[in-house]
């Protein structure tokens, strides 16, 4: 069975940074692309990012330019570093494995746990 386990999350202040990172088991990450969504109280959930099994990169425009996923296979682990954090990025986190489609479109079929992100003013 396909687990995802979210860690790294926490509080930090605005211009704060923080790197959740998404461990993946029961399978590589060679199989699927690893999505990261959010969830803040009161909002819709959000696709953040997203890095496919060749390496390429999306992103929503909100975190351009602040967030960068990464993924590290000898370690099975992606990585979602975030600096210049603001208190709109205050959500609960989760990683997803998934399928990206030719045109682009990301369809998650497995969810982590998530973690918790909390940005002070």
């Amino acid at each position: 069975e396909v687990q995802l386990a979210e860690s790294g999350g926490g509080l930090v202040q605005a211009g704060g940074s923080l790197r959740p990172s998404c461990a993946a088991s029961e399978f590589t990450l060679d199989a699927y692309a690893i999505g990261w969504f959010r969830h803040a109280a009161g909002k819709e959930r959000e696709g953040v990012s997203c890095i496919t099994s060749g390496g390429s990169t999306f992103y929503t425009d909100s975190v351009k330019g602040r967030f960068t996923v990464s993924s590290d296979n000898a370690k099975n682990t992606v990585y979602l570093q975030m600096n210049s954090l603001k208190p709109e990025d205050t959500a609960e986190y989760f990683c997803t494995a998934g399928i990206m489609h030719y045109t682009g479109t990301y369809r998650p079929d497995y969810w982590g746990q998530g973690t918790q992100v909390t940005v002070s003013s």
